[in-house]
């Protein structure tokens, strides 16, 4: 899908060869940038490149779990294709958390994704989990020691009762796709992010008034900082519908807009702002240990820099109300089996906006399109987005 380059492509000042100049040169100026960062901060490279990697936390207790049951985990079937699992943990817990509730001791996982990166890095497919599908948990160990029995139950209380470890082995038997490498960020870390970008924007569609996500905003394009955003992605019960698919749109939404601000030139090209950003970022996450210092990182998100934002796509995995509880979701098959599917063999699906984005459908997933009667078939399409979708459009 990559590679496909049209007539004159590649020669012509408006070809595509002109466009992988601009972005090499793209490349070389950003590995500027960061090299400024470090001889800004007094000519002390290697301590500034210590501290960013000292701020990742490495997740040792998660590997060792995984590798107890690695016979039993999935085969990774495309050499270079990876699967990253990004968790986000409603932890009470730690800096600046407390405000949000109580802390129980306890954690579950307020959004997961499932990013999968072709092994062209052509494309990078994000899936988002709902915390409410009801799933099968496999027995995972406690935090105290001990181990859980096997149950089946709401998705998000694999991260309560196992941590990462245990959320990563119900997402490998739910989809039977691999998982390489997982990230963890907490409520401050999400803000940091944000804040450390200047804002993100988004598009209201209208006013936004909402005590319990501590949101007053005006309709039409506007800047959040790193607490509104927080709010924003979390908030349910009073934006659209109120339903959690929903919500996820809007995660996805501002995660696009994320992905936008920190390509941007004015973040990736001014050390000023590049340093921040690596701060908030390193200093957010809880990784696998191989993705735990600066080097592991670079070396997975390296390929990334040429994936053209309409191939940044994300969807919610096809679900659909609970069969005996209208406030649980179910998957609808054969179209979430068709997509763990494609997945797992690193083949391209296909995204696609189908009506309003808020309050549309309620508690009903629309499934895939009807594929056209063509004697090659397309990638099967799903509701969903790209990093490219002005919010506003």
């Amino acid at each position: 899908m990559g590679n496909r380059v049209g007539p004159g492509a590649g020669a012509s000042a408006s070809g595509r060869g002109l466009v992988r100049r601009r972005r090499r040169r793209w490349v070389r100026i950003t590995a500027f940038g960061v090299t400024g960062v470090l001889v800004a901060a007094g000519g002390v490279g290697w301590a500034v490149y210590a501290k960013l990697s000292g701020n990742i936390t490495p997740d040792e207790a998660a590997a060792a779990e995984l590798a107890r049951y690695d016979r039993e985990r999935p085969t990774s079937l495309v050499k270079d294709a990876r699967n990253i699992l990004l968790i986000g943990s409603d932890s009470r817990g730690g800096t600046g958390n407390a405000r949000y509730g109580r802390d129980s001791g306890t954690e579950r996982s307020d959004t997961t994704i499932l990013l999968h990166l072709s092994a062209g890095r052509d494309n990078a497919t994000a899936v988002s989990i709902p915390r409410d599908l009801m799933v099968d948990l496999p027995a995972c160990r406690r935090p105290d020691g001990s181990r859980s029995a096997p149950r089946f139950a709401m998705f998000n209380q694999a991260f309560q009762i196992g941590g990462s470890a245990c959320t990563i082995r119900t997402v490998e038997k739910l989809t039977d796709v691999r998982v390489d490498h997982h990230v963890v960020v907490d409520f401050h870390g999400f803000k940091a992010m944000v804040d450390a970008v200047d804002g993100v924007e988004v598009c209201l569609r209208q006013p936004i008034d909402d005590r319990a996500a501590k949101l007053r905003l005006p309709a039409g394009r506007v800047t959040l900082n790193g607490e509104q955003a927080l709010g924003y992605v979390r908030a349910r019960k009073t934006l659209g519908n109120g339903s959690d698919t929903e919500r996820m749109e809007r995660q996805q939404r501002f995660l696009g807009a994320l992905v936008n601000k920190v390509r941007s030139n004015d973040v990736l090209l001014n050390p000023a702002k590049l340093y921040p950003v690596l701060d908030a970022a390193t200093s957010s996450l809880t990784t696998d240990p191989e993705l735990a210092s600066l080097r592991g990182l670079y070396a997975l998100v390296r390929g990334l820099r040429d994936i053209p934002m309409e191939q940044v796509q994300f969807l919610t995995v096809p679900r659909e109300s609970y069969a005996y509880d209208a406030n649980r979701d179910q998957l609808v098959e054969p179209a979430a089996r068709r997509l763990f599917e494609r997945l797992r063999t690193d083949t391209p699906v296909a995204v696609k906006d189908n009506g309003p984005r808020e309050g549309s459908y309620g508690d009903s997933y629309p499934g895939p399109f009807r594929e056209p009667a063509v004697t090659v078939s397309p990638p099967p399409t799903f509701r969903g987005n790209t990093a490219a979708e002005d919010t506003c459009g």
